[in-house]
């Protein structure tokens, strides 16, 4: 690798950069909030207990996400570069081994394949708007079996259809890289101002409306916050380790790249507690948003997958306006998705506008059509290419365990390792300057010991199911 310096379009403008540290916590909390909050983090509470796995949820975020998240943006703002070049800049500045530019490849390659059927995924949720939109959740079938088929048969037909899928897969690669190709002010700063208050609105909306509606808010802050340890098993206390730690964005560098272009004067500790705060507001409120209509329509929490797409709207076709309601969903579940897809495009247009010395809208084009063409593989891994199984797994789900089971922990404990064993201590307390002695001291000893060790255990875990059990 060379040791050119990193040189966006961006910085080297006088504008470049954020313009305001609310301006970054609002872009880093919308890369964080996405389909893992709305999405998985409910039906993963409804299938491990509720209340207790909830618990031990925050308790990860934490002492696990929360200081992981600490170290990657410290990393981007120390290297002012894309996440390769962060490694080899700090190598050389601190007489250290360059090859730890491997963290910023792997983290690239997890934001290559996550987008490519992350995309495809918030293109179910851009469909289901339409049906809200569309009607298709205010008929009323006369009996609960005729309704559960046909709602069920709405996803299956979704999943059939791979001119559907493509639609949606085309259309959110397009907005996210008409944002990205705007640069950091002028794209994802400006989309994040919009989307993210906007988020907290409809999210706030649609609690308001459970707790007015349903008559079962109590029955779901109960089953949320009243914990029952009985029901928690080792595995849960796993899977909870391992949503705090992908639910913030960790692991992948795109809290490195947007780190990257962070003035030096935002206190580091005080913006990570921040971004993890609004991620975990939101998928706390998803949750009391979800069940009181679950409950109400004794549906059940721990659907899975189908939550979102099956049992929620066999709930809304009943519920007082329940077309509205459906719309402002997945509305949200579109905008929390897109939130997020663009910080993924954002570490590797960052890397190919260093290395191919490109404007940004080309290379943002260039980028996000080759991830478009990869994500037509996993649109069509549910239809036209289900018989292609590779490892065993259609091409979706390979690409799903290939970044959730293994990429990004790997990518999670070898930043904690490099951050809290590599690098000077007296460096990083240069970067993290603002905070205490005491929560310096235990943001190392989380970084060094507790992070790495559990972390290795969700490794595992996701190599081996049923190890812990």
């Amino acid at each position: 690798m060379g040791t050119q310096s990193h040189a966006p379009v961006e910085q080297a403008d006088a504008n470049a950069g954020w313009s305001s540290r609310l301006a970054f916590i609002l872009a880093a909390a919308g890369s964080a909030v996405g389909l893992g909050n709305v999405w998985k983090f409910p039906y993963i509470t409804g299938e491990n207990g509720g209340g207790a796995f909830v618990l031990v949820y925050l308790v990860c975020i934490a002492v696990i996400g929360l200081p992981i998240l600490a170290a990657e943006i410290m990393l981007g703002r120390r290297g002012k570069a894309n996440p390769v070049q962060v490694f080899v800049k700090l190598g050389e500045e601190e007489q250290i081994s360059t090859n730890w530019q491997g963290i910023g490849w792997m983290g690239l390659l997890c934001s290559f394949f996550i987008l490519s059927f992350y995309s495809v995924v918030a293109g179910w949720a851009l469909v289901y708007l339409w049906h809200s939109i569309s009607g298709q959740f205010s008929l009323q079938p006369s009996d609960a079996t005729g309704l559960a088929e046909r709602i069920g048969g709405l996803f299956d037909s979704l999943l059939a259809n791979p001119g559907l899928l493509l639609a949606g897969h085309t259309l959110v690669m397009m907005a996210t890289i008409f944002i990205v190709a705007r640069g950091i002010r002028g794209g994802v700063e400006k989309a994040v101002r919009i989307m993210v208050p906007g988020l907290l609105l409809i999210i706030f909306g649609l609690v308001v409306y459970a707790a007015a509606s349903t008559g079962e808010f109590g029955n779901a802050v109960s089953f949320m916050f009243n914990p029952d340890f009985s029901k928690l098993t080792w595995n849960a206390v796993l899977i909870a380790l391992g949503h705090a730690f992908f639910t913030l964005s960790v692991g992948m560098c795109a809290m490195m790249a947007y780190g990257s272009f962070l003035d030096r004067s935002v206190n580091i500790g005080k913006a990570a507690f921040a971004i993890a705060g609004l991620d975990t507001l939101i998928a706390l409120m998803a949750g009391l948003a979800i069940f009181p209509i679950v409950f109400a329509h004794q549906l059940t929490p721990g659907e899975g997958p189908g939550l979102v797409f099956v049992t929620l709207p066999i709930a809304f076709t009943e519920v007082p306006g329940g077309t509205f309601v459906s719309i402002f969903f997945f509305l949200f579940l579109a905008m929390a998705a897109l939130t997020s897809s663009i910080s993924m495009l954002e570490p590797l247009v960052e890397y190919m506008e260093y290395r191919c010395n490109w404007s940004r809208p080309r290379t943002a084009i260039v980028t996000g059509t080759i991830i478009w063409v990869l994500g037509i593989g996993c649109a069509l891994a549910f239809n036209l290419w289900s018989g292609f199984t590779p490892f065993g797994k259609n091409l979706f789900d390979l690409f799903d365990w290939l970044t959730q089971s293994i990429l990004l922990p790997m990518g999670g404990m070898l930043i904690s390792i490099y951050a809290g064993w590599i690098l000077s201590r007296k460096a990083i307390a240069r970067e993290m300057e603002g905070g205490t002695a005491i929560t310096f001291s235990v943001w190392i000893f989380l970084m060094r010991f507790i992070a790495p060790l559990a972390i290795a255990l969700v490794l595992v875990n996701s190599l081996f199911p049923g190890l812990f059990s």
